[in-house]
């Protein structure tokens, strides 16, 4: 279903609309990435080993984005896009200055999670943002733009992190945000055109639902994260992906007996929307282990610095920041699904490729790799978020804005755990923990061991990224 064009008071600042988005959009996509580099610094602060509770200063960042993006999709239906937009910057930018300030690392981790709140907020309904300001004929290329500043945010956090951290403190990747937080919140306030409203009576919000989804994706993503870490037969990885299963199927029941559910199911009756979905989150399982496999490859049995693996995997952010806009157009012009089906087997390529790397690759092996796989994951991702905001009707872009940074989130974290389960279970990880430590006694059958599980975890996710295909053509000829 394509939506009406906006008024044109909202089509006449569309570029300003986009401007707003871009910042918080940078804002959040860049602390996500700009963390990790700086977490060595944050352990030598507080004086506590680098595993453990550290890792919550990541982890609790990304669980509480997870669990609470579809619910968040649907307040924006409910309450109005700018409401939620000015309440996520300002919470985001003042729990970064309560991060900088963070007198403990529990408090940072406690900061840490009142950050993704706010970081969830903008990423829910960015898309719907877009959607809305932009003319259905524009809204393909509007959203490539967003998927640009995504990349270039991912792409930019581990070089701004490290430039920081060497230059001041850990503390300023977070003080950082603050100036671009008030600026956001000034522009919002000053230049966007919708008026700030509460929800009407019409309007009702169903709280067991919200618990039940929140409780039961916080679970899968905690089973996912930790894993690989304590086992995934263990009683405590198989207990929270039970109670996963318990609570979203609970959560499903639910929302089909309330009259204003959290998630409208009826949307996936929508084949556009079920295809187009579907595929997303095959495409972020098979395409993000690049990004996840890669710096143990190139750190581990290359023996590349830090710096210089980071500059090389910088091929995939910025091939996407350069074609994205590019597909994004296209999609306006002659619908998505060819697009998105040639994205998915062109990155489905680039996973073959990248899975035959040697240990004699040079920089310009490596690279074009990357960059095919980069192409083909920019030219399915704009394409196929054009389908999935114009399939809905417009009181329902908040839960599909919600839904789109869902897919992704949790399509990663299944990679993650796909890629490093693989990995680790064929030797890969040892051998490449023995070659980092300078093993040379065995070297030969290590490096077999680890290119093995680096080749088998690659073509496990190209054929993930090639079922993608066919899900993608089956969305039908919807444009």
């Amino acid at each position: 279903m394509e939506d009406a064009p906006p008024p044109d008071g909202e089509t006449a600042r569309k570029w300003t609309v986009l401007g707003i988005v871009a910042i918080g959009v940078f804002m959040a996509t860049l602390d996500a990435s700009i963390v990790n580099i700086s977490l060595p610094k944050i352990s030598h602060s507080f004086q506590v080993p680098l595993n453990g509770t550290v890792e919550w200063v990541i982890i609790g960042y990304l669980v509480v984005i997870a669990s609470i993006l579809l619910t968040l999709g649907r307040v924006a239906d409910m309450i109005g896009q700018k409401l939620l937009w000015v309440l996520g910057l300002g919470v985001f930018t003042l729990s970064s200055a309560l991060c900088g300030a963070a007198p403990s690392l529990l408090w940072l981790v406690f900061f840490r999670v009142i950050q993704g709140l706010g970081g969830a907020m903008i990423m829910a309904i960015s898309p719907a943002m877009v959607t809305r300001a932009f003319p259905h004929t524009e809204r393909g290329r509007a959203l490539g733009l967003i998927a640009a500043i995504v990349a270039i945010g991912t792409s930019a956090g581990p070089t701004v992190g490290g430039i920081i951290t060497e230059a001041f403190t850990w503390r300023w990747i977070f003080y950082i945000n603050v100036p671009i937080g008030i600026s956001g919140i000034i522009a919002t306030l000053r230049l966007l055109p919708e008026q700030m409203r509460l929800s009407s009576g019409e309007q009702r919000f169903d709280p067991l639902g919200a618990m039940l989804l929140a409780g039961g994706l916080t679970c899968l993503m905690l089973g996912m994260s930790f894993g690989q870490e304590v086992g995934w037969d263990s009683v405590i990885i198989v207990g929270l992906f039970a109670a996963a299963v318990v609570l979203l199927t609970t959560f499903v029941f639910v929302e089909k007996r309330v009259a204003q559910p959290i998630v409208d199911l009826s949307l996936f009756r929508n084949r556009l929307f079920l295809a187009a979905n579907v595929s997303s989150f095959l495409s972020f399982l098979a395409l993000f282990a690049v990004m996840f496999l890669m710096p143990f490859y190139l750190e581990e049995l290359l023996s590349f610095p830090p710096h210089q693996a980071g500059l090389l995997l910088t091929a995939v952010p910025l091939t996407i920041s350069l074609v994205a806009p590019l597909s994004g157009w296209l999609s306006d012009r002659f619908g998505s699904r060819l697009l998105s089906s040639l994205g998915l087997a062109i990155g489905s390529l680039g996973l073959w490729f990248i899975s035959n790397l040697t240990q004699r690759a040079s920089a310009f092996d490596i690279v074009w790799p990357l960059a095919v796989a980069g192409f083909g994951q920019a030219l399915f991702q704009s394409p196929n978020n054009n389908a999935i905001m114009g399939s809905v009707p417009q009181d329902r872009v908040g839960t599909a804005s919600g839904f789109l940074a869902t897919v992704r989130v949790l399509g990663q974290g299944f990679s993650v755990a796909l890629a490093g389960a693989i990995f680790t279970a064929l030797g890969g990880a040892h051998a490449g923990a023995v070659l980092a430590q300078g093993g040379k006694l065995s070297a030969g059958p290590l490096v077999d061991t680890f290119l093995h599980a680096f080749h088998v975890a690659l073509v496990a996710c190209m054929i993930i990224a090639t079922i993608g295909v066919f899900t993608s053509l089956m969305r039908g000829h919807a444009r």
